[in-house]
């Protein structure tokens, strides 16, 4: 089974910086693409981040420049670096996984805060 459990979230002020990172129990995790995305009170989930099993990464153009997604097979984590943080990033971020055609799998999701 699948479990994933971010951390890292917090309360920073604008300009600041904070890294996630995302831990899993995913068997053969470097076959699946892992994603952050977040969701804003009252908007829909978007996809921030992806990175394919073998390390190619895809952005957000909203985050391209200051967020990086990286990730470590060894260890079965992925990780987003988040700098130059704006209020408009403030969002709870959450830790998918994908294999192929299967479904995505979740976390519970950790809060961001950018304060202006």
């Amino acid at each position: 089974q699948v479990h994933l459990v971010e951390s890292g979230g917090g309360l920073v002020q604008a300009g600041g910086s904070l890294r996630l990172s995302c831990a899993t129990s995913i068997s053969f995790f470097s076959r699946y693409t892992m994603g952050w995305y977040r969701q804003a009170p009252g908007k829909q989930r978007e996809l921030v981040a992806a990175i394919t099993g073998g390390g190619g990464p895809n952005y957000a153009d909203s985050v391209k420049g200051r967020f990086t997604i990286s990730r470590d097979n060894a260890k079965d984590t992925v990780y987003l670096q988040m700098n130059s943080l704006k209020p408009e990033d403030t969002a709870v971020y959450y830790c998918n996984a994908k294999y192929a055609f299967g479904p995505n799998y979740w976390g519970q999701g950790t809060q961001v805060t950018v304060s202006s």
